[in-house]
Parts: C-alpha cells; structure tokens; sequence
C-alpha cells in the first residue's frame, strides 16, 4: 500500500468511532493529527522523489535529442564532403539517438504526468489535514456533549424506578408519626403538670375558705354577746 493509500485511509477512517471507544478522546484526536502529518511528511518525500526521477528523464530526454541532431548535422557535413560513408554512420546514430529520444519522452511524459497527480493529492491531503485540525475542537465538543447526555439518560433511567422514591416516602412517614408520638407525649406531661398545680391551687383555696369561716363564727358570737369582746 503506497504513502497516499495510507493516508487516505487514516483520513477517511470513522474518527468519530476512534473518539467514541477511547478514553482521552481529545488526546486521541490529537494523535490521529500528528499520525496525518507524519504520514504527510513521508509523502511528501515520495513526491520530491518523483518530481527528481522526472527531471532527470526529462534531462535524458534532451540529451538524446540533442545528440540526435548533433549525428543529423554531422551526417549533412559528411555529404558535403563528399563522405557517403561517414553520412550513413552519422545518419545510424542519428538514428539510435532519435529511438531513444523517443523513448525517453513516452516514459517522460507518464512520469510528469504521474507526478502532477501526486502533487495534486498531496495539495488535496494537506487540505483535509488542515480541516480535521480546524474541526478537532467541534468534535470533541459533540463528544463530551455525548457523553454527558448519556449520563443524564442513565440518570432519569435510574430515577423512573420508583421503588427508591417509595422508600423515601416510607422513612418520611416514620420521621414524622416519630414526631407526633413525641409531640403527644410532651402534652401529655403538660397536661399532668397543669392538673397538679390547679390541685394544689385548690386546696390553698379550700383553707382559706376554712378560715374565713372561723372568722365569721367568731363575729357572730361576739354580736351574741356569747364571747366576750375581743
């Protein structure tokens, strides 16, 4: 698998799937990035490598051209001359430098072309590169957000037994008859309190009744002339 296919893959692998099953998304994120450029990197030397191979044929290519013209130039020299014989051996390698020339400039041509493809997936990778950085915050972001949305679907999940919610109401229930039976008892001791004093109020009462008696008792003998004047 060349570099491009690599990084294609990487690329158009499921990024949100590598977030959603690692434990530090956002440094998970981070390190499928620098895997990008990495593996840009390297392509990028394979394309500098290719636009050398290109050059170079392109070099061969003059070279043979060159010579076949120069041999041409020689051949026509030689006919002037009056040298049939070093014409035809100059129109030979005239010949074998044109073939070659021919050659070259089919191989040349596929290998710029080649080349030209590279460049442009080279531009067209940076750009995604480029892209997935300018969207690595937003992705966390809808992970977290996922992640918390699904702690509150798991809390409302929990909460929709109501078998906690009963027990609640049943502790409630027990705190507060524990208050009234308290409260009663506390009134009840009032109550016992109360009725004590009034007794005893009652019977300071009732003696003081009993000497206002007396009292009166006096008097009226005294009126009588029974007792003596006191």
């Amino acid at each position: 698998m060349s570099i491009f296919s690599k990084l294609s893959t990487l690329i158009k692998s499921n990024i949100n799937d590598l977030i959603s099953r690692a434990e530090n998304p956002e440094k998970m994120l981070n390190q499928i990035i620098l895997d990008m450029r990495d593996q840009l990197a390297k392509a990028k030397r394979e394309v500098a490598a290719a636009i050398a191979d290109e050059r170079k044929l392109r070099s061969q290519l003059d070279d043979e051209i060159k010579q076949a013209r120069q041999w041409e130039h020689r051949a026509m020299l030689a006919v002037k001359e009056g040298r049939d014989d070093l014409a035809k051996q100059a129109l030979i390698r005239q010949q074998e430098h044109a073939e070659r020339a021919a050659h070259l400039d089919e191989t040349w041509r596929a290998q710029a072309a080649e080349t030209e493809k590279l460049k442009a997936s080279l531009r067209q990778l940076n750009d995604k590169i480029e892209e997935a950085k300018r969207k690595r915050n937003l992705l966390i972001a809808k992970q977290k957000r996922a992640q918390a949305q699904k702690r509150i679907h798991d809390t409302m999940s929990g909460l929709s037994d109501t078998s906690a919610f009963e027990a609640f109401n049943r502790m409630a229930e027990k705190i507060e008859e524990e208050e009234r039976r308290s409260l009663a008892a506390a009134e009840v001791d009032q109550a016992l309190a109360s009725s004590s004093v009034e007794e005893e109020f009652l019977r300071l009462e009732a003696g003081t009744d009993s000497v206002d008696v007396d009292d009166r008792l006096l008097a009226l003998k005294r009126e009588m002339g029974l007792l003596a004047p006191g």
